[in-house]
C-alpha cells in the first residue's frame, strides 16, 4: 500500500513545494532536508499517486506523448495520432549506488564496433520521463551522477555518448531529492540546481505526534480500509492539480510582482539569475494552485521562502535559511506606491497582508485537504543548535593571564580548564593526500583508479566494455586484418581486440583529526589559531568530498568527539565549542584514533584514511610514567597499520623542543608547522626555493 499523500500530518512546506512542482515541473524540482523519520520518503512516494495519468505511445520504452512524439526517440519515429495508451505517472527511484549506465542508459559498444548495430538499453532517466524521479540520500550520490541528473532535469533531454556513438531522448520529470544534513551537505553548485528547498523536522506538539502514530497504526492494521478512507481527499487533490495545470498558461506575472521577485533576490545577494527565474516560476505555480490568474505579493512571498534559503550567500558551514525581516522589507520596498493617504485618517490598515493573507505568510495553499490536520508546526530553524551568547566571548575580568607553556617539565600542574575560544579566520588550505593509488569512492583528494579521470593505460575487459581505449583496440586488431579478409577501408574487429581504458582520477578519504585540547595548548591566541587552521582543513575536506572524524584529548583521556561522518558542519560545530585545559594524554588520543580507524576499515574498506594530528608534542600526566614513551609506542601502532599521517606542529615561542617533529618520526608522518598549512604559504615557499 502507498500511504495517501492527504494523510501526511503537518509538513506543510514540504507538501506545498511538491505540489507546486507537480503543477509546474519547470520550477526545477524539490530538495527536502531534514532529520531521519520525518516522512520525507513517505510524502514523495505518495505524490505519484495523485499526479494525473499520462498518455504514451504504445510500445515506446521512452514514454513519448502521442500528441507530440519526440522526433529523436530511439524507438521512433512515431506517427502523431497513431494511437495512445494511458498509464499512471511513474515514480522511479535512483539508488545511491547506481552506476552511470544505470542512470542514463547503456550502449553496447561491442555490437556497435563489431556488428555496426546501435543497441541502446534505456536507463532510469527514460523510465522517469513524464513522471517523478526520486533520489533518497541525494547528498551521498556520487558528484558526477548528480551532475548528469541535474543536467538532464534542466535540459529535458538525456544524452549518451560512447566512443563516437551517440543517443539522445526526452527526459522531462519532476526531480525530488531527500537528505539528512547530518550525513553531509551537497556542494553549493549542486544545491543551486534544485528549484525549491524545504527544511522538515518532526512536530514538537504531543497532539500532532499522537496523530502521526494513530494514522500509522491504522494504515498497518487495515491498509485497504485506510486507503478507502482517504480516497475522496486523494481524488480531490488530483483534480486540483489537474485544474491548476490547465490554468497555469493563463497566469500573468505583472510588472509589480516581477519587481518584487527581483527585489527580494537582490536583497538576499544571491548569485546569478537562476534564483529570480525559479522564484518567478514558483510564484506563477502558486497562483495557479490558488486558482488565480494574477500573481500577488503573497505568491511572491511563498515562492521566495521556498526558492531562496539555499541560494543566499553564506559560509560553507552555515545552514540554509531566510531572514523574515529582510524578506518583508524587500517586499515593502518593491510594493507599488499607494495613493496619497489622508493625514487625518488614523484608522489602522488591516494586518492581514495582501488579499487577506496572514501577516506571516502562513500556509497559503488555500487549506489542507487533510481534515484531521493540526496547527502548523513551529519552525525548527531558529535557535536550534546555536551556541549560547557569550560562550566563546571572554570578558576582561575573570580571564586570568595564561601561564607560559614553554617549560618542558612533563610533571607540571595541569592548566585550569578554559571556556571555548572562537577560531581565527579560515584560509585556503594546502592539499594533504594519502600516498599511493587507491580504489576508493570518487572524490578530490588522493590519486585513485576510477571510472572518471585521465587515461593511464588499457587492459582486456573482463565483462562488457564501458570505456573503450580506441588506440590500443586498433593496435590489437591491426595485425589480423589480412587473415580476416579485409579488402576495403573498414577495420575488421573481433571481441578479443577490444581494450578497456584504465582511468586515474581522485578519491575521497576519511580525514580523522586528532586535536590536542590540553593546557599546553591553552594560550588564547594559539588555540584560536589552531581552531582556525583545523577549520580551514575541514573546509578543504568539505570541498574534496571527504568523510571526517574528530578525536580530542585533554585531562586524563581522549574522546571521539565526532564519529566518522560526511557532516563537516557537525565537525566544525564541535571544534568551535571545544574547551581547553588539563594534562596532555597524547598516547590516549593516538590509541583512540587507532581504534576508530580499525572499526572504519571494516565498515568502509575502500576509503583510505588520513590522520591529521594537531599538537605541540608535549605529553603530560600522572607522575612516575614516561608519557612520551607511551605516545611513541602508540604512534608505532598507527605506523605499523599503514596509516598515512600528518602532524601539525603547534609549538610556539623562541625556544622550541621539537617534540611534535619527534612524534611525526614515530608515526612515519609528514610534519608541518601551523603556518605551512596555507596554500599561499606553500606557493611562496616554492618560489623562494626557486
Amino acid at each position: 500500500m502507498v500511504y495517501p499523500f492527504s494523510a501526511v500530518v503537518g509538513m506543510d512546506d514540504m507538501r506545498l513545494a511538491l505540489l507546486l512542482n507537480a503543477v509546474s515541473p519547470a520550477v526545477g524540482g524539490v530538495l527536502v532536508r531534514g532529520e531521519k523519520g520525518t516522512a520525507k520518503s513517505t510524502a514523495v512516494r505518495a505524490l505519484a499517486a495523485v499526479l494525473p495519468p499520462v498518455d504514451v505511445v504504445p510500445g515506446c520504452r521512452f514514454g513519448c506523448d502521442p500528441a507530440a512524439p519526440d522526433p529523436a526517440c530511439p524507438d521512433g519515429p512515431h506517427e502523431p495520432g497513431a494511437g495512445a495508451q494511458t498509464r499512471p505517472a511513474r515514480l522511479v527511484e535512483l539508488p545511491v549506488g547506481a552506476s552511470e549506465d544505470r542512470l542514463v542508459g547503456s550502449l553496447d559498444i561491442e555490437r556497435a564496433l563489431t556488428e555496426g548495430v546501435k543497441s541502446f538499453e534505456p536507463g532510469l532517466l527514460a523510465a522517469a520521463h513524464r513522471g517523478v524521479l526520486y533520489v533518497d540520500e541525494v547528498n551521498l550520490l556520487h558528484d558526477h551522477l548528480v551532475d548528469l541528473l541535474l543536467d538532464a532535469a534542466a535540459l529535458g533531454r538525456a544524452y549518451v555518448e560512447r566512443e563516437g556513438v551517440s543517443v539522445q531522448h526526452a527526459a522531462r520529470f519532476l526531480l525530488v531529492g531527500t537528505m539528512n544534513p547530518e550525513e553531509g551537505e551537497l556542494r553549493p553548485q549542486l544545491l543551486d540546481r534544485f528549484g525549491l528547498t524545504v527544511e522538515v523536522a518532526a512536530p514538537r506538539e504531543p497532539g500532532l505526534r499522537a496523530e502521526v502514530v494513530r494514522r500509522r497504526f491504522a494504515a498497518d492494521a487495515d491498509p485497504a480500509g485506510f486507503e478507502a478512507r482517504w480516497a475522496g481527499e486523494e481524488t480531490a487533490l488530483a483534480d486540483r492539480i489537474a485544474a491548476a495545470r490547465a490554468l497555469l498558461p493563463q497566469v500573468v506575472l505583472g510588472d509589480a510582482a516581477l519587481s518584487q521577485v527581483t527585489a527580494v533576490c537582490a536583497a538576499f545577494g544571491v548569485d546569478g539569475l537562476r534564483a529570480d527565474i525559479v522564484t518567478a516560476r514558483a510564484a506563477i505555480a502558486h497562483a495557479a494552485w490558488s486558482g488565480r490568474t494574477d500573481v500577488t505579493e503573497d505568491d511572491v512571498r511563498v515562492a521566495a521562502r521556498l526558492a531562496l534559503p539555499h541560494r543566499r550567500r553564506r559560509n560553507p558551514f552555515d545552514a540554509p535559511g531566510l531572514d523574515e525581516d529582510t524578506l518583508e522589507q524587500a517586499l515593502d520596498d518593491a510594493r507599488p506606491d499607494d495613493p496619497e493617504p489622508d493625514p487625518d485618517d488614523t484608522a489602522p490598515e488591516g494586518d492581514g497582508g495582501p488579499d487577506g493573507g496572514s501577516p506571516d505568510g502562513g500556509s497559503p495553499d488555500g487549506g489542507s485537504p487533510d481534515p484531521g490536520q493540526g496547527p502548523d508546526q513551529p519552525s525548527s530553524e531558529a535557535g536550534e543548535g546555536a551556541p549560547t551568547e557569550g560562550s566563546a566571548a571572554q570578558g576582561s575580568g575573570g580571564d586570568p593571564s595564561p601561564p607560559t607553556d614553554d617549560a618542558p617539565h612533563a610533571e607540571a600542574a595541569p592548566a585550569p580548564e578554559r571556556a571555548a575560544v572562537a577560531p581565527d579566520e579560515a584560509f585556503r588550505a594546502r592539499r594533504l593526500e594519502v600516498p599511493g593509488i587507491g580504489d576508493g569512492v570518487a572524490g578530490r583528494r588522493s590519486r585513485a583508479r576510477s571510472e572518471r579521470g585521465r587515461v593511464v593505460g588499457s587492459r582486456r575487459p573482463e565483462g562488457s566494455v564501458t570505456r573503450l581505449h580506441l588506440v590500443d583496440t586498433v593496435l590489437a586488431a591491426a595485425p589480423h586484418q589480412l587473415a580476416r579478409g579485409r579488402s576495403g577501408p573498414g577495420l575488421r574487429l573481433a571481441r578479443e581486440d577490444l581494450r578497456q581504458a584504465d582511468l586515474e582520477g581522485r578519491e575521497g578519504n576519511l580525514v580523522l583529526f586528532v586535536v590536542d585540547a590540553s593546557g599546553s595548548m591553552g594560550s588564547r591566541t594559539r588555540m584560536a589559531a589552531v581552531k582556525g587552521a583545523v577549520l580551514s582543513l575541514l573546509t578543504d575536506a568539505y570541498q574534496r568530498r571527504d568523510k571526517v572524524g574528530l578525536v580530542t584529548f585533554r585531562g586524563s583521556d581522549a574522546v571521539l568527539a565526532l564519529p566518522p561522518t560526511w557532516s563537516v558542519e557537525a565537525a566544525a560545530a564541535r571544534l568551535t565549542d571545544l574547551p581547553t585545559g588539563g594534562r596532555s594524554p597524547i598516547a590516549a588520543g593516538l590509541l583512540r584514533a587507532h581504534e576508530t580507524l580499525r572499526v572504519e576499515r571494516v565498515r568502509d574498506p575502500r576509503r583510505r584514511p588520513l590522520l591529521v594530528v594537531v599538537t605541540d608534542g608535549r605529553a603530560t600526566g600522572e607522575r612516575g610514567t614516561d608519557h612520551l614513551a607511551q605516545a611513541h609506542r602508540a604512534a608505532g601502532l598507527l605506523q605499523a597499520a599503514g596509516t598515512a599521517s600528518v602532524v601539525v606542529d603547534c609549538e610556539s615561542g623562541f625556544v622550541k623542543l621539537g617534540l611534535a617533529h619527534t612524534l611525526g618520526v614515530h608515526l612515519g608522518a609528514q610534519t608541518l608547522c601551523l603556518e605551512e598549512l596555507g596554500a599561499q604559504e606553500l606557493v611562496s615557499t616554492v618560489k623562494a626555493a626557486a
